[in-house]
Protein backbone atom coordinates (compact mmCIF):
# COMPACT_ATOMS: atom_id res chain seq x y z
CA UNK A 1 0.00 0.00 0.00
CA UNK A 2 1.18 3.64 -0.48
CA UNK A 3 -0.31 7.01 -0.08
CA UNK A 4 -0.11 9.40 -2.38
CA UNK A 5 -1.21 12.81 -1.84
CA UNK A 6 -1.86 15.40 -4.94
CA UNK A 7 -1.81 18.92 -4.66
CA UNK A 8 -4.25 21.73 -6.81
CA UNK A 9 -1.33 22.85 -8.05
CA UNK A 10 0.89 22.58 -11.10
CA UNK A 11 4.94 21.67 -10.39
CA UNK A 12 7.68 24.02 -11.41
CA UNK A 13 9.78 26.96 -10.28
CA UNK A 14 7.35 29.44 -11.71
CA UNK A 15 4.36 27.96 -10.12
CA UNK A 16 5.76 27.33 -6.97
CA UNK A 17 6.90 31.06 -6.83
CA UNK A 18 3.13 31.81 -8.18
CA UNK A 19 1.56 29.34 -5.25
CA UNK A 20 3.74 30.95 -2.23
CA UNK A 21 2.94 34.44 -3.42
CA UNK A 22 -1.01 33.78 -3.68
CA UNK A 23 -1.39 31.99 -0.43
CA UNK A 24 0.44 35.19 1.25
CA UNK A 25 -1.47 38.20 -1.14
CA UNK A 26 -4.93 36.20 -1.06
CA UNK A 27 -5.27 33.29 1.21
CA UNK A 28 -8.94 33.16 1.51
CA UNK A 29 -9.21 32.08 -2.40
CA UNK A 30 -5.99 29.96 -2.36
CA UNK A 31 -7.23 26.69 -3.91
CA UNK A 32 -4.94 23.92 -2.86
CA UNK A 33 -5.74 23.41 1.25
CA UNK A 34 -3.18 20.20 1.20
CA UNK A 35 -1.01 23.17 0.38
CA UNK A 36 -2.43 25.51 2.95
CA UNK A 37 -2.14 22.80 5.65
CA UNK A 38 1.16 21.27 5.32
CA UNK A 39 3.30 24.41 4.12
CA UNK A 40 4.06 27.63 5.51
CA UNK A 41 4.39 30.05 2.81
CA UNK A 42 7.81 28.53 1.84
CA UNK A 43 8.29 25.53 3.25
CA UNK A 44 7.20 22.17 4.71
CA UNK A 45 6.19 22.26 8.31
CA UNK A 46 8.54 20.40 10.36
CA UNK A 47 5.19 18.86 12.40
CA UNK A 48 4.06 17.38 8.98
CA UNK A 49 7.19 16.11 7.59
CA UNK A 50 7.89 14.43 11.06
CA UNK A 51 4.51 12.54 10.96
CA UNK A 52 4.83 11.11 7.01
CA UNK A 53 8.54 9.99 7.66
CA UNK A 54 7.43 8.04 11.40
CA UNK A 55 4.44 6.81 9.24
CA UNK A 56 6.14 3.73 7.93
CA UNK A 57 4.37 3.35 4.92
CA UNK A 58 5.45 4.78 1.24
CA UNK A 59 3.99 8.10 0.77
CA UNK A 60 4.27 9.97 -3.01
CA UNK A 61 3.58 13.92 -3.57
CA UNK A 62 2.11 15.11 -6.65
CA UNK A 63 1.45 17.99 -8.29
CA UNK A 64 -1.91 18.34 -10.82
CA UNK A 65 -0.01 18.48 -13.98
CA UNK A 66 1.75 15.15 -12.50
CA UNK A 67 -1.09 13.96 -11.67
CA UNK A 68 -3.25 13.91 -14.69
CA UNK A 69 0.11 12.72 -16.79
CA UNK A 70 0.39 9.64 -14.69
CA UNK A 71 -3.64 8.91 -14.60
CA UNK A 72 -5.01 10.55 -17.59
CA UNK A 73 -8.03 8.85 -17.25
CA UNK A 74 -8.52 9.47 -13.95
CA UNK A 75 -10.94 12.53 -13.17
CA UNK A 76 -10.71 13.36 -9.33
CA UNK A 77 -11.19 16.97 -7.41
CA UNK A 78 -7.75 17.92 -6.26
CA UNK A 79 -6.81 18.06 -3.54
CA UNK A 80 -6.67 14.48 -2.53
CA UNK A 81 -5.00 11.67 -0.61
CA UNK A 82 -4.85 8.62 -2.21
CA UNK A 83 -4.90 5.15 -1.45
CA UNK A 84 -2.83 2.92 -3.64
CA UNK A 85 -3.22 -0.78 -3.52
CA UNK A 86 -2.88 -3.30 -6.49
CA UNK A 87 -5.63 -1.24 -8.45
CA UNK A 88 -5.71 1.94 -8.95
CA UNK A 89 -5.29 5.18 -6.81
CA UNK A 90 -8.66 5.19 -4.79
CA UNK A 91 -9.52 8.68 -2.59
CA UNK A 92 -9.09 8.56 0.69
CA UNK A 93 -9.46 12.10 2.06
CA UNK A 94 -11.19 14.03 -1.23
CA UNK A 95 -11.26 18.10 -1.99
CA UNK A 96 -14.25 18.49 0.96
CA UNK A 97 -12.86 16.82 3.12
CA UNK A 98 -9.10 18.38 2.82
CA UNK A 99 -11.62 21.76 2.71
CA UNK A 100 -12.72 21.24 6.34
CA UNK A 101 -9.29 20.24 8.05
CA UNK A 102 -8.05 23.27 9.61
CA UNK A 103 -4.78 21.95 11.06
CA UNK A 104 -1.79 19.58 10.64
CA UNK A 105 -3.54 17.76 13.93
CA UNK A 106 -6.63 17.35 11.33
CA UNK A 107 -5.09 16.26 8.64
CA UNK A 108 -3.34 13.67 10.78
CA UNK A 109 -6.38 12.42 12.30
CA UNK A 110 -8.34 12.18 8.68
CA UNK A 111 -5.57 10.12 7.33
CA UNK A 112 -5.44 7.85 10.56
CA UNK A 113 -9.29 7.29 10.20
CA UNK A 114 -9.56 6.61 6.66
CA UNK A 115 -6.34 5.84 4.83
CA UNK A 116 -5.26 2.91 6.59
CA UNK A 117 -6.30 -0.50 6.69
CA UNK A 118 -4.70 -1.07 10.20
CA UNK A 119 -4.75 1.84 12.89
CA UNK A 120 -1.32 4.10 13.46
Amino acid sequence: MKLLFVYNADSGLFNSIAEAAHKIVSPQTYRCDLCRITYGWFRERADWRGFIDGLGIECEFLHRDQFRARYPGLEIALPAVLRVDAGPPEPCIDAAALAACVDIQGLIGQIQRHCRAEPI
